[in-house]
């Protein structure tokens, strides 16, 4: 889509229009841009194509496969813009991955030897859809890229328009993913309340487990945002109320290796002369070591039907604490995760206002019959665009080269001198 199909005027664009449906679907687990997604594509849709019909389909690509779909009714239009309120997604998530045929065979979404890309395909083509806008990671837009590909190659003539919605900000080629502001930034608030845990306790390790499979601009990000928290705060340092109690000591992410030994020593220190350590832990660091231990002892690896380690079944959390609690002579534990806690909260306006500029451009793209992953393409100056989606892939590493994350890692490791003192 070039720039001058981008600056159409509604008129223009009805015009040409030859969309008469379109449906929705969100999928993948949750981020804090769902129901700000929905409400901006029905929002959008009823500013400059009221005539195209809305159906969205319940919990993902299993309601699609099963048919299971709700009209957009006038009423939902006119009150589309309420959804900007509230976290999760009105229509529903799930995980199912169209060409896992095994997976879909046995949760009953699709009978044996039927293919769910042709299921799916036939259930658009059933319900009149022209073009079907997904909202999900990079395991929901892959599969739309896949389907979009099997429509294509099937000349089934029908659009798919992503967006891409992820707390992990790992979407290539994205720059930046919806609701990752938001999730960063709730991750803050909720660990400012964990940290007053190390007040319950002598020698107090906190561990603050954060989303962030293969990448971690999550927990980076979280970081710094609860940092400009602590920025913002008064401190009574003269009656043990220290901003260096309440700091982050370290850091971990998938990107970095991570010394255990020298950061037990680094840690240590911490720990003999401030009396607690607070660890921000991306839940992919160390993964690899997890996963070769328990195949050491001849564990099963729980995996989900994308084939991803189940994070929450091997709790890196947990394997850190139990690491470093001898090491560094702590002498109680609390591991908190913040993931469920932010991805379920509403957009905040700076997640709103990329939400709304991509939505504006997914309908023009529906419109104009051009399909791809909307967002802001990280290979063409973050212009937003529809991405192709033969360029669209998961697990982005997070670039430990940038300031802002190279800033934090050298605050982290400076002496903290007159503020040490103040313990």
């Amino acid at each position: 889509m070039n720039h001058d199909e981008r600056t159409k005027t509604p008129t223009d664009r009805l015009e040409t229009m030859t969309v008469k449906k379109v449906a929705l679907l969100t999928a993948g687990g949750l981020a804090p841009c769902l129901s700000s997604a929905v409400g901006a594509l029905i929002e959008r849709y009823t500013e400059v194509a009221p005539d195209i019909e809305i159906i969205a389909y319940r919990n993902g690509y299993h309601g699609l496969l099963r048919g299971d779909s709700i009209v957009v009714t006038p009423e939902v239009r006119a009150n589309a813009h309420l959804l900007q309120a509230f976290g999760g997604s009105p229509i529903g998530n799930s995980r199912v991955k169209l060409t896992n045929v095994k997976d879909c065979v046995e949760r009953g979404l699709v009978k044996e030897g039927q293919d769910p890309q042709q299921v799916a395909a036939e259930q658009l083509v059933k319900d009149g859809v022209d073009v079907l806008h997904t909202i999900g990671g990079d395991d929901t837009n892959t599969a739309a890229a896949d389907l979009a590909a099997y429509l294509a190659g099937n000349n089934y003539g029908l659009g798919v328009v992503g967006m891409p919605k992820t707390i992990d900000n790992d979407v290539y080629p994205i720059a930046q993913s919806l609701g990752a502001w938001t999730a960063a930034d709730e991750g803050a608030h909720y660990f400012s309340n964990v940290v007053s845990e190390h007040t319950a306790n002598p020698r107090m390790l906190i561990v603050h487990e954060v989303m962030g499979r293969h990448c971690g601009w999550l927990t980076a990000a979280t970081a710094v945002s609860y940092q400009k928290l602590l920025d913002d705060t008064a401190w009574l340092d003269a009656f043990g109320v220290s901003r260096i109690r309440r700091d982050v000591h370290a850091v971990y992410v998938p990107e970095l290796d991570i010394d255990l030994a020298a950061e037990a020593t680094r840690l240590r220190a911490v720990m003999d002369e401030i009396g607690n350590v607070n660890i921000f832990l991306s839940e992919g660091a160390g993964v690899d070591s997890i996963v070769a231990e328990l195949q050491s002892r001849g564990e099963e690896v729980p995996r989900d039907a994308f084939g991803h380690v189940k994070i929450d079944k091997i709790n890196p959390g947990e394997w850190f604490a139990k690491q470093f609690a001898p090491m560094i002579g702590a002498e109680k534990v609390l591991v908190q995760k913040s993931g469920y806690y932010s991805r379920s909260a509403p957009a905040n306006e700076r997640d709103r206002e990329l939400i709304k500029a991509c939505a504006e451009v997914a309908v023009q793209a529906a419109l104009d019959g051009v399909s791809g992953l909307v967002g802001e393409d990280e290979n063409q100056g973050n212009v937003i665009r529809a991405c192709e989606f033969e360029r669209v892939a998961g697990a982005k590493p997070f670039d430990t080269t940038q300031s802002w994350f190279t800033d934090l890692l050298a605050n982290i490791k400076q002496p903290k001198g007159a503020a040490l003192a103040a313990h």
